[in-house]
């Protein structure tokens, strides 16, 4: 039998092998994931020596997280702008970025809107997340995807907001009834370029779907077309929430002007890059 600890530098020094970036992090959370143990517990027992059942239960995770699978894919929820989400391949995994958007909209919004709309949904990240923080609000996702569709609506029922989001299957605004306007419209669209999407890492590549983080040649298509469409569909003095690509905000700033926004501005991210596109009608 082997310890804790001898069970965590084995399985770190195997993620190394393969390439996993943070292989210690990653052996502590998928082994205190198994063991039901917060990491801070893991710490308190090392020298706990391990049963088989228990070993049984980390190896299935262990081997997936060295085929590349993303971690969140394997542990099977991620956490999001205070809500927990299930994840898993049928959607894109809530990032950093898409968390910083969602904070922007809430800094940028003087009253609570009354309407949401959240175009490309994947796991209901945003939609969901701005319905639990506006509890009056009627919100909308939007996907293409029925299976991102399917998770979104397991996560609306697993947070019991699945009364107060509708899911519709829908290319951006075309499966909305005419005349639908909105306070705000947020989303994160693909806007990976081909190239950029080929230079990602194996865990994004190899399991997350491609449609959901590349929508062409450039990475702007998808973006160019919301940005035209939108102010059709927003109330007056509504506002346009985009995460978006770096080295893309001078071809949106040039859409949002010829679409007729009142004022638009860029904001960083936490690394510093143009990432979030903000317009208001």
């Amino acid at each position: 039998m082997l310890t804790l600890l001898e069970i965590i530098k084995k399985t770190t020094g195997f993620f190394e092998t393969k390439g996993v970036e943070n292989p210690r992090l990653n052996a502590e959370i998928l082994i205190g994931h198994a063991l039901g143990l917060p990491r801070m517990q893991l710490y308190m027992q090392f020298e706990r020596l391990l049963t088989e059942p228990e070993l049984e239960k980390i190896r299935p995770l262990v081997k997936r997280r060295s085929q590349r699978e993303p971690l969140q894919y394997v542990l099977g929820e991620e956490e999001f702008f205070h809500i927990k989400l299930k994840v898993d391949r049928r959607a894109l995994i809530p990032r950093p970025e898409t968390e910083q958007l969602c904070e922007l909209i809430v800094e940028q919004l003087a009253r609570p809107p009354l309407t949401i709309l959240d175009l490309g949904t994947g796991s209901g990240a945003i939609a969901l997340a701005l319905a639990a923080f506006y509890p009056q609000a009627s919100v909308t996702a939007l996907d293409t995807s029925a299976d991102a569709l399917a998770l979104a609506r397991e996560n609306a029922a697993a947070l019991g907001l699945e009364a107060r989001v509708r899911f519709l299957s829908s290319d951006w605004f075309a499966g909305l009834a005419p005349g639908a306007q909105f306070d705000l419209i947020a989303g994160n669209p693909p806007y990976l370029s081909e190239a950029e999407l080929a230079e990602t890492a194996p865990e994004v590549r190899g399991h997350e779907p491609p449609a959901a983080l590349s929508p062409g040649r450039d990475g702007t298509e998808a973006l160019a077309l919301i940005i035209a469409d939108a102010p059709g569909h927003l109330c007056d003095g509504g506002l346009l929430a985009l995460e978006t690509g770096i080295d893309q905000h001078a071809r949106l700033r040039e859409r949002a002007v010829a679409a007729g926004f009142a004022r638009h501005e860029s904001r960083r991210d936490l690394s510093g890059r143009e990432r979030h596109f903000l317009a208001w009608k």
